[in-house]
């Protein structure tokens, strides 16, 4: 049966959201409060597509290296220190998800998911065709010290007790995979099962087949309040009006949690802000895909051009919708990359103008989709972190199932939106 269904949110995740719903033929509408040239977190990201990525944030020693971290303004993450209820609360929460039984159980869900979405991928591509640079190259870990190759080894290896495929390589074989790049490393882990893409080319290419469908996308429109009836929600207040629908879902990214609140309804959450140069005709460019381990910053070849992005700067939940450039951020990212790769250096960088945008994190690694228990009509899709793109079509495909009446294809009562209610 057709239903109208609101999406608040147009990133990747909502925009996935009313995708897959419009296939199935229900009558969607977006709202978002930024304008169609917005390019936030779904454009400037690094494109990747990570199998690889199955160890939540929350895992352990990552307090320790958040604390070794936070109080140097150009390290992998910042937290500037302050008193703020929710924040204590979010860092709480991550302290006590923190643990090996939490990615024991989380990881093969991540993977799970992960892979899911990369099929999603695939088959995008055979229907739209080669319209957003879909690469299946695989990712390649590049580790500067022995140390951080040790660290790397043995996330292979989990991954590889899980069933994903694995190559550990050492500095010969490393430079056989990137022949034309000088690299300062120890080794690397290759991930094949990884893949990339151009972001703002998939956005692009979503939004006309959003169009194509029929799908009604109301930018500069945010969503003010919300009419409630008895265990439900009966419509949405925006700047356009009331609008009633049969389905409601939240899909806000860093905002998610203060649209929600609008509802009385708690969803931990962090924004952290993340930040990418991009090099239009770059001196040397990259055969794969990398991500220069220690220093966490992510190399991706886009096209004719390469694009450096990293840090996790917590700046807060709905105040940390700041996307000022911090200088410091920016630096540590340059300064990497010409740590691991002495083919680029600080002047190339000269010229680029830096782009920051705001990852919506959970405090424990894993993103919220599911319904709410306190209205019937009403799911939240959101707290993917830096796996929003890599996760976005999955994630709206599960929606489209869920809101169709369908059990999801794959199960996510791990990812309920109440399970810190």
């Amino acid at each position: 049966m057709s239903k109208r269904i609101v999406i608040v949110g147009g990133g990747v995740i909502g925009l996935c959201t009313a995708y897959y719903a419009a296939e199935l033929g229900h009558r969607v509408t977006v709202f978002d409060r930024a304008s169609e040239e917005d390019r936030g977190c779904s454009y400037g990201n690094a494109g990747m597509i990570t199998p690889s990525h199955f160890v939540p944030l929350a895992a352990p020693g990552a307090i320790r290296l958040a604390l070794k971290w936070m109080w140097n303004p150009e390290s992998p993450f910042y937290m500037k220190p302050r008193l703020d209820r929710r924040l204590i609360e979010w860092a709480w929460r991550f302290r006590q998800a923190a643990t090996a039984a939490h990615v024991s159980e989380s990881a093969p869900l991540l993977l799970q998911l992960n892979l899911a979405g990369r099929g999603c991928f695939e088959q995008l591509t055979r229907e739209w065709g080669d319209v957003f640079g879909l690469t299946p190259k695989g990712i390649i870990m590049i580790c500067n010290t022995e140390e951080g190759l040790e660290h790397e080894v043995a996330t292979a290896a989990t991954g590889r007790a899980l069933g994903l495929p694995v190559e550990i390589l050492d500095a010969k074989q490393l430079a056989a995979m990137e022949p034309g790049l000088s690299m300062r490393a120890a080794g690397g882990v290759y991930f094949p099962m990884d893949a990339y893409l151009t972001p703002d080319r998939f956005m692009s290419a979503l939004i006309e087949r959003l169009r194509e469908r029929g799908v009604d996308l109301a930018w500069n429109t945010p969503v003010t309040g919300w009419n409630r009836g008895e265990g439900r929600i009966d419509g949405v207040m925006t700047s356009r009006g009331a609008v009633n629908a049969d389905e409601f879902v939240i899909c806000g990214g860093a905002w998610t949690a203060a649209i929600a609140r609008q509802l009385k309804l708690r969803l931990p959450m962090q924004a952290g802000k993340g930040y990418s140069l991009t090099l239009p005709r770059p001196r040397k460019q990259p055969a794969h895909a990398m991500i220069l381990s220690e220093a966490r910053v992510a190399v991706t070849p886009m096209g004719s051009a390469v694009r450096f992005g990293g840090t996790m700067e917590i700046t807060g939940e709905i105040t940390g919708t700041d996307l000022s450039i911090n200088p410091a951020r920016v630096r540590g990212i340059v300064n990497a990359v010409s740590k691991y790769l002495p083919d680029f250096t600080a002047d190339d960088f000269q010229e680029v103008q830096p782009w920051a945008g705001l990852r919506p994190c959970s405090p424990d690694g894993l993103p919220y989709i599911g319904r709410f228990q306190s209205f019937d009509n009403l799911s939240v899709a959101a707290g993917h972190a830096m796996m929003g793109l890599s996760l976005g079509p999955i994630t709206g495909k599960l929606m489209s199932e869920l809101l169709s009446g369908s059990a999801p294809s794959i199960p996510i009562e791990r990812l309920s939106p109440d399970r810190y209610a």
